[in-house]
């Protein structure tokens, strides 16, 4: 595929983009000033319709499109030109992008109508707020240092936990935030807070070096935290420009060209795995050389210059159509799905109310008498899909804490090969037999192994994520037969109530209409929840099983555990290699005998962290059910209630006062027409963004 888009069109598209959110929330708006207003003057006529729940929602979803926004995480070992790429992308020199120092703190970008940095803290330490000359001379360190701090496993800020940097620029002002994160190795703390991240952004950025292609921190970080976790990636391999240095004759352009080819086999060789969308690949899209330091020259000298022969316009182009038709279209769908759902159930409501107004109070006793074995059954559909939800929760937890366990259990039987990789180079070892530099050696060796137990850890999540994502499969499809149920006996409710036959459609999974809005929860049609930087698991509307096990991942105290076991491990390795000597040829010798040694401190340990840790998993998972539960029940309950409520509250009506059909009847139907309005207008809105 080849689309190229330059800096002005990217900001045209989101702009429109960013002008259909706020066309399409005020329409929402509008539609929760509706339903608002004649609740209000329901309560005064026939009694309130109970709409409480349409309300709410629709009122979060309208503020998730006000405040709505693309966010991009980017992503990279040290070095690689990510604070030079974001500049370029800004259009400005903003960010600490010099030859020596590199970024120290996850750093978020945001808009705002004033330049003000606010650095936050980790420590109970009120927010600070800086300038942007002192924010980039305190926070920024040398590759020296930063090298120096990774051996020691050492922050570079540990009382800090991140940097809001409001600026008003057009990328900003148009609705992207940007998650500038520190190198790859600048901690496994550091990492894991930039995992916090991820599942709260739209996209990642991994920004890689033509000059190292792949690194080994590169790709244990893709396979590890990357990989089959169904993320949305663009690789962008920074520095294209330089490879012609490196060239015997950089003006000969066959020489170059051959280089250039040799070059992108090795990053396709490497990055293709990683490139894989619901079975296609989808490398030409996701992958791009660009030069960031080229396209900043030119941006700064003119926002509007053009950039080609940098890689930036091909890779604009790429992530304009995912931002502005991907993935905005999802988000107005989703939109555009609640409204409709909403004037569904308003439509409902008033066409119930509407023949009951010719009944009187006896007769109308009568028939809401008559429909209590119908509200029996609603509840009974609600307690067989908890019970269901409940049954599965269990099964799921054990199986899942189980397959941790044995995971756990087996991991000596791969570990001299998997630690190979993790090993201190050789020149340790020697350094290990000098008194002054033993410390130094058995930080590096603990920051090995503690790399080593969170990437397996993190590799094994995989398999609890592919358990929920067939279990939550599962309670989707079971959503569609309880709601099918659901709105049989809801109809039926509405025929002896109003004495007139309702004739239901089928309803199926892919169905947006028929379905009652608790069931299009459950099935996932639409979720109010936007993502922030803290992890929230679960929105007021929304859910997501991989935040909670994130929070729990990043919570859970592996990398301590891991400290903690190599700390008890320490002694006996200490003891086993503080003999062995001096000499290049024993360096092999040395190597050897750390693998056995940690092997065998190792497998003493591994029981105990397989069943210290069984519970924990056992109850995130079941937090996981837990939370989807309560915000399903809660939905069913409000259904419920309401529908109850609406009756009861016209009974009351009744039974004060005599209602005037005609002026009751003219006053619902302007509810419906404005809700219908607003719908067709939601609708065309929606359309003009697709043409």
């Amino acid at each position: 595929m080849s689309f190229t888009v330059e800096t002005t069109g990217f900001l045209s598209d989101l702009d429109r983009v960013a002008r259909t959110r706020q066309k399409i929330a005020h329409h929402l708006a509008t539609i929760v000033q509706t339903l608002i207003q004649a609740e209000i003057e329901s309560e005064k006529a026939s009694g309130k319709l109970g709409l409480e729940r349409e309300i709410e929602d629709v009122a979060v979803a309208s503020k998730a499109l006000q405040q709505g926004v693309f966010r991009l995480l980017v992503l990279g070992d040290m070095k690689r030109g990510k604070s030079t790429l974001l500049n370029a992308l800004l259009g400005e020199n903003l960010l600490p992008s010099d030859v020596n120092p590199c970024t120290a703190l996850l750093t978020i970008l945001k808009y705002g109508p004033e330049k003000r940095v606010t650095v936050h803290f980790n420590d109970g330490k009120s927010p600070e707020q800086i300038d942007f000359k002192r924010f980039k001379q305190r926070y920024t360190i040398n590759p020296e240092e930063a090298k120096h701090l990774e051996q020691n496993r050492q922050q570079a800020f540990p009382d800090v936990s991140h940097a809001v940097v409001e600026y008003p620029l057009p990328l900003l002002e148009k609705g992207v935030e940007i998650v500038d994160s520190p190198g790859l190795n600048d901690t496994e703390a550091r990492n894991e807070l930039s995992l916090g991240y991820i599942h709260n952004c739209h996209a990642i950025l991994f920004v890689l070096r033509a000059s190292q292609p792949c690194t080994l921190a590169e790709r244990r970080y893709l396979e590890n935290y990357i990989k089959d976790r169904g993320l949305s990636i663009f690789f962008l391999i920074n520095a294209w420009d330089q490879i012609k240095e490196g060239l015997i004759d950089p003006d000969d352009p066959e020489e170059l060209a051959q280089a250039e080819d040799k070059l992108h086999k090795v990053f396709h060789t490497n990055l293709v795995d990683y490139c894989q969308l619901d079975g296609h690949d989808v490398y030409d899209e996701r992958v791009f050389a660009i030069s960031a330091i080229q396209a900043l020259r030119r941006r700064v000298k003119d926002p509007t210059a053009s950039l080609e022969g940098t890689g930036f316009p091909e890779f604009m182009g790429a992530l304009n159509m995912f931002l502005t038709q991907e993935r905005a279209i999802s988000e107005l769908r989703q939109a555009r799905t609640l409204a409709r759902q909403t004037h569904t159930r308003v439509k409902e409501a008033i066409d119930l109310r509407v023949p009951l107004l010719d009944q009187g109070v006896e007769e109308l006793k009568q028939r809401l008498h008559s429909v209590e074995p119908e509200f029996t059954q609603l509840s009974k559909i609600r307690d067989e899909f908890r019970d269901e939800i409940r049954g599965l929760r269990d099964r799921k937890a054990r199986t899942i804490a189980d397959s941790f366990r044995a995971y756990v259990l087996n991991l000596e039987h791969t570990f001299e090969q998997d630690f190979l990789r993790y090993q201190p180079p050789v020149l340790n070892f020697l350094d290990f037999l000098s008194q002054n530099k033993r410390e130094e050696f058995g930080a590096a060796v603990e920051r090995a192994f503690q790399q080593y137990v969170n990437d397996k850890f993190f590799a094994w999540t995989l398999t609890a994520e592919k358990e929920l994502n067939e279990a939550f499969a599962q309670l989707s499809r079971s959503a569609v037969r309880y709601g099918t149920s659901y709105s049989t006996v809801t109809e039926q409710i509405s025929e002896k109530l109003t004495g007139q036959k309702i004739y239901a459609k089928a309803k199926t999974l892919a169905d947006e209409e028929g379905s009652p809005g608790w069931a299009k929860w459950a099935m996932g049609f639409f979720s109010l929840a936007t993502g922030n930087v803290a992890g929230a698991a679960l929105a007021l509307s929304g859910f997501d099983f991989k935040a909670i096990l994130l929070n729990f991942f990043t919570a859970s105290g592996i990398a301590i555990l891991a400290s903690a076991v190599f700390g008890v491990m320490l002694g006996p390795i200490t003891l086993a290699l503080v003999g062995l000597g001096v000499g290049m040829m024993q360096a092999d010798h040395a190597r050897k005998e750390l693998l056995k040694v940690t092997k065998r401190e190792l497998v003493k340990h591994l029981p105990q962290v397989a069943q210290e840790q069984w519970q924990p998993i056992y109850s995130a998972v079941q937090e996981c059910f837990d939370a989807y539960e309560r915000e399903l029940v809660k939905r069913i309950d409000d259904d419920i209630q309401s529908r109850r409520a609406e009756l009861d509250n016209l009974l009351k009506q009744k039974e004060h006062y005599e209602i005037n059909r005609e002026t009751e009847l003219n006053r619902l139907r302007q509810i419906e027409m404005t809700i219908a309005a607003e719908n067709h207008s939601i609708e065309a809105t929606y359309q003009a963004l697709l043409s």
